[in-house]
C-alpha cells in the first residue's frame, strides 16, 4: 500500500546522520513519528470498535485493544531506546508491526466470520479512507473532519463493515510507514553502528586529539 499523504515520513531519524559522532545522539521524538501517529489512530479507533461490537467479556476484546495499544508503545519505547541500543530499537519496531499484523487479522477474521465484504485496497470505499490520512502537523489546511476529535473517522456512528473495514486501512497505512522505518533503521545501523560502535569512535577522537 502506498502512502497518500505526499509527505516524506517526519520522524526522528532525519536527525541521525547530524549526530553520528555523539556518544549519545538525538532521540526519542517518537510523537512525530506518522507511524506512531497512524497506530495511535487504529488504537483508539480499535478500542471503540471493540466497545461497539465486541463482547466485553470476551478474550478477543482485550487482546484486539491490546494489540493496537503494543502497537503504540512499542513505537514510542523503540525510539526512547535508539539512543543506546539500535538493536533494542529495531526490535521493539518490529514487534510494534507483528502487534499490528495481529490486530489485522482479528479484523479479517471479524468480517469473514459474519459475512461482511473485505475492501479491495483500490476499492473507491478504501480509497476514501486513505485520502483521509492524518495529514502534516506543519500543514495548516484542515484535511479531516474535525466534528469529534476523539474519533475522526467516525468508528462511533460507522456500520460493522464499514468501521472494520476503515480500521483495517488504517492498520494497513501503519505497517506501510513501519516497514519503511525498519528499512531505515537498517540502513542506519549498518552505516554508523550502535552505542559500542560510537563509544570506540569518541574514544578514538580523544586519544588522538591528546598532545
Amino acid at each position: 500500500m502506498m502512502e497518500q499523504s505526499g509527505q516524506s515520513d517526519k520522524s526522528d531519524m532525519s536527525d541521525r546522520s547530524d549526530t553520528a559522532h555523539r556518544l549519545i545522539p538525538k532521540y526519542g521524538g517518537y510523537r512525530k513519528l506518522r507511524s506512531f501517529q497512524t497506530a495511535q489512530l487504529a488504537y483508539d479507533g480499535t478500542c471503540i470498535f471493540c466497545d461497539r461490537f465486541v463482547d466485553k467479556r470476551s478474550r478477543t476484546h482485550d487482546q484486539m485493544v491490546q494489540a493496537a495499544r503494543s502497537g503504540v508503545q512499542n513505537i514510542a519505547e523503540g525510539s526512547m531506546a535508539s539512543a543506546t541500543s539500535k538493536k533494542t530499537e529495531l526490535k521493539l519496531t518490529g514487534v510494534a508491526r507483528a502487534s499490528l499484523e495481529e490486530l489485522l487479522l482479528d479484523y479479517q477474521d471479524f468480517l469473514r466470520q459474519r459475512g461482511l465484504p473485505l475492501w479491495d485496497k483500490n476499492s473507491r470505499e478504501a480509497l476514501a479512507v486513505r485520502g483521509r490520512y492524518l495529514p502534516d502537523p506543519s500543514d495548516k489546511s484542515d484535511k479531516s473532519d474535525k466534528s469529534d476529535p476523539s474519533d475522526p473517522y467516525g468508528i462511533r456512528q460507522a456500520s460493522p463493515e464499514v468501521a472494520a473495514n476503515t480500521l483495517i486501512c488504517l492498520i494497513n497505512q501503519a505497517s506501510f510507514l513501519l516497514g519503511r522505518q525498519l528499512q531505515k533503521l537498517e540502513q542506519s545501523f549498518l552505516q554508523e553502528g550502535g552505542f559500542t560502535e560510537r563509544l570506540y569512535r569518541v574514544r578514538s577522537a580523544q586519544r588522538n586529539t591528546r598532545p
